[in-house]
């Protein structure tokens, strides 16, 4: 039976669409049945792409996010997906409030329970990379973890 994965951030334009692509391309070359998506507790960017940053280190990484348009989460996805992992403290919060009470924290999954942080809090382009990172760490242990 097909796993789903949700990844939240706040806005689903730099975080949530990093992990998104880096879990799909895993979970193809895993061979793996899961469906994968993002989405992000705020509104104001529904419909955008993802940034250029991100759009830009996910390319550096062999990854195209760049067809990726922004959405925020709803009820029947709290509903409808198995796992639902948030960026960051403040995402998890706001997902338990709308009802996830099982939401995971990404930086559970290979960073002590640390917040993955908004790359624009970085100068320059280095924050993405760093973000990439630890995303990718993350979402492969996630991954591992649940395609037992």
């Amino acid at each position: 039976m097909k796993k789903s994965i949700l990844f939240v951030c706040l806005g689903n334009i730099c975080r949530s669409p990093l992990c998104e692509g880096i879990a799909k391309e895993y979970v193809k070359e895993k061979s793996l049945d899961f469906f994968v998506d993002s989405a992000g507790t705020g509104s104001w960017h529904i419909g955008e792409a993802p940034c250029e940053g991100s759009q830009k280190v996910a390319s550096m990484h062999g990854i195209d996010i760049s067809t990726r348009r922004a959405r925020q989460v709803t009820k029947e996805d709290i509903k409808n997906f198995d796992i639902i992992v948030a960026l960051d403290s403040k995402n998890l919060a706001d997902l338990g409030a709308m009802g996830a009470k099982e939401a995971l924290l990404l930086g559970d999954f290979g960073f002590e329970g640390a917040d993955v942080p908004d790359p624009y809090f970085f100068k320059g382009f280095d924050g993405f990379e760093k973000v990439y990172e630890m995303c990718a760490i993350c979402v492969r242990n996630l991954i591992d973890e649940y395609s037992e």
